[in-house]
């Protein structure tokens, strides 16, 4: 399948993890990637760089361009869009990955780490889709997927089971609760100028690069999907129809309602199929 011949899209946080899976994908299915996060050649402590995925892209035939931004500033994450547009053209796709998480309890939190999980879960995607919108409001189509969490959903309770990590991102699923509702704001506001906005979360956690060094393995044992199956739902919402916006998705739920197939790519190492 070739969705993405010859459309420009960017991907955030494309160094490692789920950005550097989805990005490789819609490679491989003709896109002209932009790649953007702060790791260039290596990083001190995880696997995976821009050079890296840029390599995995390139290996599909992609034209793939590297930005290295710390979207957590606002005058770097400023100069994105413009960069991408000088190289590859207008944007069709968005992809808005980049996250921070910072595991604490909400009172212990400093404000610094606070504002920084603001600006990179919240005002980033605002600004990178204010950037991108002009250009596909100019030629009426358009698609920006946000990544979400399930740590936006309020916990039950009382009594509360604040077991695992559940007692201690608390501000992170608030940063996402606020993407999710600001995704419904950008479908409601831009719809009419043919610009699909939707979010997707995974249904269970993703053991990407970051994930695997923050958390323990066996709070997640049993409660893992693959990194295939969030990219498999990430990919339709690329290329999803104009009335599909508006749209907050689990991913193996898309899965099963779309009846899509979960691929691997050969590039990267055999991995299972999601769990049904």
């Amino acid at each position: 399948m070739q969705r993405f011949t010859d459309r420009v899209v960017v991907v955030t946080g494309a160094s490692r993890g789920i950005g550097a899976a989805a990005a490789e994908r819609l490679a491989a299915e003709g896109a002209r990637v932009a790649l953007v996060a702060r790791t260039a050649e290596h990083h001190p402590v995880l696997a995976g760089s821009l050079a890296d995925t840029a390599r995995r892209c390139r290996a599909h035939g992609a034209e793939a361009l590297t930005i290295v931004a710390d979207l957590t500033d606002p005058d770097d994450r400023a100069r994105v869009i413009p960069a991408v547009e000088d190289a590859l053209g207008p944007v069709d796709v968005l992809v808005n990955n980049a996250a921070a998480a910072i595991y604490e309890p909400t009172l212990e939190l400093s404000l610094k780490r606070r504002r920084l999980m603001t600006e990179l879960n919240v005002h980033a995607p605002v600004d990178l889709a204010r950037d991108v919108a002009p250009s596909m409001i100019e030629r009426g189509e358009g698609w920006i997927v946000n990544l979400s969490s399930a740590s936006a959903e309020h916990p039950e309770g009382p009594p509360y089971d604040l077991g695992g990590v559940r007692g201690t991102y608390g501000f992170y699923g608030a940063t996402k609760a606020m993407l999710d509702r600001l995704t419904t704001a950008l479908a409601s506001e831009l719809h009419h100028h043919g610009i699909r906005v939707n979010a997707v979360e995974p249904r269970a956690a993703v053991l990407t690069e970051g994930a695997d060094a923050r958390v323990d393995p066996s709070v997640l044992a049993g409660k893992l999907e693959t990194i295939e199956a969030m990219v498999e739902a990430l990919t339709w919402l690329c290329c999803c129809p104009a009335d599909h916006t508006g749209r907050l998705e689990v991913s193996l739920e898309l899965i099963a309602r779309e009846g899509l197939e979960v691929r691997t790519l050969d590039t990267r190492s055999p991995a299972p199929l999601a769990p049904s």
